[in-house]
């Protein structure tokens, strides 16, 4: 069976305006942390709970980002985000706080992606003239939900990754010269092979990665050549390896302009075993190193290849395996 699914914007929506924001670990280990917005001395933000400073950390990126075009959250017409907590909680409570109009999204960690083409396809269609992408997580809301509590200290192995405390957010207007836009996409395609561990999220997403990268490829007639930068969301150091030997296999013949956000995150440091994840990784990286880069014409055209693991604690407790999800967005200036 063909997979379609792909996608071209003829009147190219521009991204003018990001807004990242992210907790004290980030603030120390991360290398990005320079191009963050906000970053908060406690991982609860000044609120009570994890939960409500997950909440935080988007409702904040929505607002810096807005604020950096003087806008307020009355001017959008859009807001497309969402997490990985149970119902995407968090997400909707930022949503009634903002009041903007809203389309709550579950593509786990490709939400950020996800976001950002569901947001052209609406300026493209003339149905928005401001929308707000973006998507968020918060380390111990989520690794209590799909790994284990942060008090329990559980050993983890060297495939594990560390869900980052972060969040991001972009504005998407129609085309605006001198700004970074959107052009081409590819939504992904659900794919399973079997496995079934949460702690070697990497190895599940790469397939779905190296499967959307090849349509990506293969149905708008490019080659990893045509980009400066080819960017996976987190697969980290051991699924950026398998998706490397896949892409390979698919004939890719060089990779030096590939890079993994999840890899990258956190400096390689050991303590974070083989990287980071959480729907607010790439979306922090995208929004603020990559789109900065561009803003800043060291980059003239990207593909940004956002991975996410579609279970829940449900189904990982049923001993089902891991879907998984890669949905790309390539972005030019213009």
């Amino acid at each position: 069976m063909v997979k379609k699914g792909l996608l071209t914007f003829s009147s190219t929506p521009s991204i003018v305006a990001t807004g990242v924001t992210a907790g004290p670990l980030e603030k120390k280990k991360s290398p990005f942390q320079g191009g963050f917005d906000k970053i908060y001395d406690d991982e609860r933000c000044g609120v009570d709970t994890n939960e409500q400073a997950h909440g935080k950390l988007m409702e904040d990126a929505i607002l810096i980002a807005l604020s950096k075009k003087k806008k307020i959250p009355n001017d959008a017409d859009f807001l497309l985000a969402g997490d990985l907590v149970n119902q995407m909680t968090p997400t909707n409570f930022c949503a009634a706080t903002v009041g903007i109009p809203f389309i709550g999204l579950f593509s786990a960690c490709a939400t950020s992606v996800s976001s950002l083409l569901l947001s052209a396809l609406l300026t493209e269609a003339g149905m928005s003239k401001i929308a707000v992408a973006g998507s968020s997580s918060q380390h111990n809301a989520i690794e209590r939900q799909f790994r284990y509590p942060i008090e329990y200290g559980v050993q983890k192995a060297d495939t594990a990754q560390w869900t980052v405390t972060a969040a991001g957010a972009a504005v998407i207007v129609p085309y605006r010269e001198g700004n970074p836009s959107i052009t081409k996409g590819t939504i992904g395609a659900a794919v399973d092979f079997g496995l079934t561990d949460p702690l070697n999220m990497g190895a599940a997403m790469a397939p779905a990665a190296a499967d959307t990268l090849q349509r990506h490829f293969e149905g708008h007639g490019t080659t990893e050549d045509d980009y400066d930068l080819i960017m996976t969301g987190d697969l980290g150091k051991t699924g950026f390896e398998i998706f490397k030997t896949l892409a390979g296999n698919q004939g890719v013949k060089q990779f030096e302009n590939f890079r993994d956000a999840g890899k990258e995150f956190y400096g390689n440091h050991p303590d974070f075993f083989s990287g980071a994840s959480g729907a607010g990784c790439s979306a922090a990286v995208y929004f603020s190193d990559v789109y900065n880069k561009l803003k800043s014409n060291k980059y003239k055209k990207v593909l940004l290849i956002a991975t996410g693991a579609l279970l829940s604690p449900m189904s990982y407790q049923q001993g089902d395996t891991i879907p998984c999800i890669a949905h790309a967005v390539e972005i030019q200036m213009k």
